[in-house]
């Protein structure tokens, strides 16, 4: 039963999805870097308003989002993973005509959008194409994608933005999810029995476990969305390594630890995972120094590496193969409320106390939602 289970997982279809999302989130990984830089050295912009032009993504797929999950619970996962994925490419050739804070942030409302259908769409592919019990280790696996993005975008983007400016940048963002484009079209409709009375806008089993996921994430986008402003503030000249050793642990800990979720207390991990990153974020808040950056991005990508396949392997296992899509975007929102709640957040703080101090301050939110956890595990274990 094991060796079968083992030899259905990494199917071509598996492997056609994960290469996809790999070019993906490479792309999403160069906007990553370059959108704080562009807002901060072109557009004159303060703390405040690259904190609300990041957040404009994620408040972009918190919109949408439910409709997604519904649409492809309905209609099926691959038309959406196709139109998510043309939308963003399209959006990111946008930001060669942009020269104002507020067309910036226009565009990265539609690149949520574009996200929303994207994600939502690829999660609920993964989950249908899984073994059932390697649903954890499947999304560990798959969630590579990802992290490498995160953690090689940055790079591409340094390098891109040497040779030919933000420009640069821009372009190779699109021709990336281009070609993520053309392997999405190659890979099969995954939920070929979708109903047209399918789908929920919001799925009660992904309530608890989504709130703990939000705080998790609001901690690593405060430092996605201002680790290489930080770094570049307190000396580390390579900037890029901050963001490529917080996804470089990632990638690392999800291939070493990717059957854990499907083995450990939910609620256990969880909170363990919340209280790493609140370590992180004192660590980054506290050591002012290139060191500092690379110990909090360190411990901050542990902290990832087991909220998010632990809190979605909970998920998944309460709903029936109908249900995914919803089930999926019910706990993305709670990802959008991170990602969103994350640089505004530390932005609006930062304004006052400076972004080593913001980090610092920030940690008190994974600090108390570990807590809440632990005193009500059963909104994770139900």
């Amino acid at each position: 039963m094991t060796t079968a289970s083992r030899a259905t997982l990494l199917t071509p279809a598996f492997v056609a999805l994960t290469i996809a999302e790999l070019l993906y989130f490479t792309a999403a990984g160069v906007l990553l870097a370059a959108t704080p830089l562009f807002a901060r050295d072109d557009l004159r912009a303060g703390e405040t308003a690259i904190g609300l032009a990041l957040g404009a993504f994620s408040a972009g797929t918190l919109l949408l989002r439910p409709f997604a999950g519904r649409w492809s619970d309905r209609h099926g996962r691959r038309r959406l993973l196709i139109g998510g994925c043309v939308l963003f490419a399209v959006v990111v050739l946008g930001h060669l005509l942009v020269h104002s804070v507020v067309a910036l942030v226009g565009l990265r409302l539609l690149l949520g959008c574009a996200e929303a259908a994207f994600f939502v769409a690829s999660f609920a592919a993964l989950a249908d194409l899984a073994p059932p019990d390697r649903t954890g280790e499947a999304l560990s696996l798959n969630s590579l994608a990802l992290y490498l993005g995160i953690a090689t975008g940055p790079g591409l983007a340094q390098v891109a933005i040497g040779v030919d400016g933000f420009r640069g940048a821009w372009l190779t963002a699109a021709a990336l999810a281009a070609v993520a484009c053309l392997l999405a079209v190659r890979i099969p409709e995954t939920n070929p029995e979708a109903s047209q009375t399918a789908g929920r806008l919001i799925h009660s089993a992904a309530l608890g476990p989504g709130s703990a996921l939000a705080a998790g994430l609001a901690a690593s986008a405060a430092f996605l969305g201002f680790g290489v402003l930080h770094a570049r503030e307190v000396g580390l000249a390579p900037w890029a390594l901050a963001p490529l050793v917080f996804g470089g642990t990632v990638v690392v800990l999800r291939i070493v630890l990717r059957s854990l979720p499907d083995r450990a207390n939910p609620a256990r991990l969880t909170a363990m995972a919340l209280a790493v990153d609140a370590a992180a974020l004192l660590v980054l808040g506290v050591w002012s120094a290139p060191v500092g950056v690379i110990a909090g991005a360190l411990l901050l990508g542990l902290g990832t590496t087991l909220i998010t396949p632990a809190v979605f392997a909970t998920v998944l296992s309460r709903v029936p193969a109908g249900e995914r899509g919803s089930a999926v975007a019910t706990t993305s929102l709670f990802i959008d409320l991170g990602l969103t709640g994350g640089p505004v957040g530390i932005g609006v703080v930062a304004a006052y106390s400076g972004v080593g101090g913001a980090f610092a301050w920030w940690a008190a939110l994974p600090a108390v939602a570990a807590i809440a956890v632990l005193a009500r595990p059963r909104r994770l274990e139900a």
